[in-house]
């Protein structure tokens, strides 16, 4: 990305000596719970320095801008928090995954990444990176559960990249953004017998 400060592999730039690994994590979670309590905008590399209990030396160490520390973190956590299922059968893999995908929105990762949203728009590197990023590594899991499921024979074709494969996420997302209805295992199950699974077999008779 050329308007990106992020190298080629996702990873911030950095210089200087080399980190301590073990205050990542907290860096991380300090970062995350900031975002969800002042946004984006309001947010400051000394902010994060505190929450954290760490000199401000440590972070520029980490992340050179703002935007890199933002999306290498999001972007980290969903790689903590995406399975790749294999399960041997689609709707055991859909189950899995959505069920991660609940749970990663209804935890510090979603409340940090709900606090973007607004501001995705008016910081298109930051957009970029951002779909490139988190919104990539999903799409990537789902569609390898798709066509995990193609190579069984349970569904036909290209199904991995057609509307049906994209319903289950699509309703997930739709719940939490727009409805503010519960978003939960329940919901998951409603889904996935309601809509993904009938559609999948309805494709596979095609």
């Amino acid at each position: 990305m050329a308007t990106s400060t992020l190298e080629t592999d996702g990873r911030p730039n950095r210089g200087g000596r080399p980190r301590d690994p073990s205050r990542d994590g907290v860096i991380r979670a300090a970062i995350l719970r900031l975002l969800a309590e002042v946004g984006y905008n309001a947010l400051t590399m000394d902010a994060v320095a505190a929450e954290a209990g760490v000199g401000k030396a440590t972070i520029y160490r980490r992340w050179r801008t703002k935007s890199d520390l933002v999306v290498d973190t999001i972007a980290e956590m969903n790689r903590e928090e995406t399975p790749t299922p294999d399960t041997g059968a689609l709707d055991e893999d859909l189950r899995v995954l959505l069920r991660s995908l609940v749970a990663a929105i209804n935890g510090p990762t979603g409340a940090a990444s709900h606090s973007l949203l607004s501001t995705l728009p008016h910081q298109p590197a930051l957009a970029e990176a951002f779909r490139q990023g988190p919104l990539a590594q999903w799409r990537t899991a789902l569609a390898t559960v798709w066509e995990q499921a193609e190579a069984r024979g349970e569904v036909g074709p290209g199904t991995a990249h057609s509307a049906v494969a994209q319903a289950a996420s699509g309703l997930v997302v739709q719940r939490w953004l727009l409805t503010g209805e519960a978003l939960d295992d329940e919901y998951v199950e409603s889904v996935l017998q309601t809509v993904v699974l009938p559609l999948a077999r309805a494709a596979a008779r095609t």
